[in-house]
């Protein structure tokens, strides 16, 4: 923790007292066309882009445990398709590096290829200067089984896929409070709850079977709230913090040992259930914005460690570009 709280003073550190002293000295009341904005890390926008106009947002980051780091990169590739209404595509692709004296055998053979995602987002409402009520979106997203999880054999670090269709329901809303400096401070609220069909598993997965393993695997429905704020501290500096909440149901697997029978036994039947599980997570960040449609954000998540969850810190980075 007292290292986590250094990540989140050196990124405060990092910003030029003078933009600091302009901010706290600003009484002016700032225009929204003033307030330049990427976006926090983790709470996505509510508000639906121009027909014709294109979102790009790529994410690189290096998730690190006590066992490994996980370097990835996932990317939201978003058009306004009519006044309401957006498509994305998120592809995802990753490395597994463990550390030394890991018990989980050797890091990732290659870069591989994630699970991909298609969403379509609808636009309920739309804030306005001087109204109570905020941006809100509905969002259907469909997680396709397009990465490696099982036949891993030994690397199990191989696997970056669930193997299970995956239909994620969403509500994103976004507003605007004025704060007394006179500058803006956005703020987001997302809630997302997902469900998965059942995956065929062989051999060694990612749900922790071995070699012979015949059977299935059925993750567990989740819930995701995100919760975000962002200050405009000046018309291109931000400063952004994502506070949320994850919670999982137990994953049942259940098959049997095809080696056992080869061995002259009766075939083995196997069935495992994890329990549920949560967590809680940080992400402090800094926004710099060029222009009013490019910007970068740097910040850092922090997974606390939670009920059948280990804690994780992840140094993240992504680029805003809208066109």
């Amino acid at each position: 923790m007292r290292r986590y709280l250094r990540y989140c003073s050196l990124l405060v550190m990092l910003l030029p007292s003078r933009m600091l002293a302009q901010a706290g000295s600003d009484s002016i009341r700032q225009s929204l066309s003033d307030a330049w904005w990427t976006g926090p890390v983790a709470a996505a926008g509510a508000g639906t882009l121009p027909p014709g106009h294109l979102l790009f947002e790529p994410y690189f980051y290096d998730v690190r445990t006590a066992h490994a780091h996980s370097y990835g990169s996932s990317a939201f590739v978003v058009y306004g398709l009519a006044d309401r209404v957006a498509l994305g595509f998120i592809p995802v692709v990753g490395y597994n590096k463990l550390n030394k004296g890991s018990s989980g055998g050797r890091s990732s053979s290659r870069v591989g290829v994630g699970d991909v995602s298609l969403l379509t987002q609808y636009r309920l409402t739309q804030f306005h200067e001087g109204s109570w009520i905020p941006t809100i979106s509905a969002l259907v997203q469909e997680t396709f089984p397009t990465g490696k999880y099982d036949r891993l054999g030994d690397r199990p670090s191989d696997g970056l896929g669930q193997g299970a269709y995956t239909t994620t329901l969403s509500i994103y809303s976004q507003t605007y409070f004025w704060m007394p400096t006179g500058r803006i401070l956005r703020t987001r609220l997302d809630l997302s709850q997902a469900f998965s069909n059942a995956a065929t598993v062989r051999d060694v997965s990612v749900y922790g079977t071995e070699a012979g393993f015949r059977g299935h695997a059925k993750p567990g429905g989740s819930f995701f709230a995100d919760a975000s704020a962002e200050y405009s501290l000046t018309t291109r500096w931000v400063l952004a913090l994502d506070v949320n909440y994850g919670q999982r149901a137990g994953t049942k697997v259940s098959g049997y040992d095809v080696l056992s029978s080869v061995s002259g036994q009766s075939s083995q039947g196997i069935t495992t259930r994890s329990g549920w599980s949560d967590a809680i997570g940080f992400i402090p960040a800094v926004e710099y914005n060029w222009t009013p449609n490019l910007g970068v954000i740097f910040g850092v998540r922090r997974i606390l460690p939670g009920r059948n969850s280990s804690g994780s810190v992840t140094p993240v980075m992504a680029i805003n570009f809208v066109r």
